[in-house]
């Protein structure tokens, strides 16, 4: 899976355990596509001190899911649903989502 990819579908997912800041840096960078100087200008900080941010992020985002595997399991889950034939029982099982 793609990096970018993945670290969306895990930042949708554990975002809520991120300071706003951080979360206010990966929505700049990974959503607004901004670079680490234009991030840097725009909240009175170095390119520098975003780039480490960001890392610290990505490395927070990916231990979590490497503890509590939220993201694997929905796609098992996912998966899984995806094999009922019953189409108002597979809807029922997404919404639980």
């Amino acid at each position: 899976m793609d990096k970018l990819i993945y670290l969306n579908n895990i930042y949708d997912i554990y975002k809520d355990l991120l300071t706003n800041k951080q979360r206010v840096y990966f929505e700049e960078y990974y959503f607004n596509n901004l670079s680490y100087g234009e991030i840097g200008d725009k909240y009175g900080i170095s390119r520098n001190a975003i780039y480490h941010q960001l890392k610290l992020i990505e490395k927070k985002l990916s231990l979590y899911e490497e503890k509590l595997k939220i993201f694997e399991k929905k796609e098992i889950i996912n998966g899984i649903i995806d094999l009922i034939d019953n189409k108002e029982a597979r809807k029922t099982i997404k919404d639980l989502f």
